[in-house]
């Protein structure tokens, strides 16, 4: 594998380790609607200030948000709305698994009730 295939790899799973947070999958949820306060994020994440703070700036730093200060608030929003994209190639994993996993499910009560 070439050096720059490698690069774009790790660069890809910076993105991807950014995500990989339920809150922080929440607050890219609550980006989509557009632009949101430090405080609307602390409220839908159920969390305290420093916390969101933190996954807003684990997310800001992979280039995920953007911020704009406002006086004494902070908003944020999505810097790549793409990003929601995404999220519909994840669901659709989950809906294959699930169906997947209800098929095998069906075939083992059918295998039971023959026995």
């Amino acid at each position: 594998m070439d050096e720059q295939t490698k690069m774009r790899c790790a660069a890809r799973a910076q993105v991807l380790k950014a995500m990989a947070h339920a809150s922080r999958l929440i607050i890219l949820e609550e980006l989509s609607g557009g632009e949101r306060c430090v405080c609307e994020l602390r409220d839908i994440v159920d969390a305290d200030t420093s916390t969101v703070s933190k996954h807003l700036s684990i997310l800001k730093n992979a280039g995920l948000i953007e911020d704009d200060k406002r006086g004494t608030k902070v908003f944020y929003r999505l810097s790549v709305p793409c990003i929601l994209r995404f999220f519909d190639c994840v669901e659709s994993v989950i809906h294959q698994r699930a169906s997947k996993d209800m098929a095998a499910i069906t075939l083992a009560d059918s295998m039971v009730n023959r026995g």
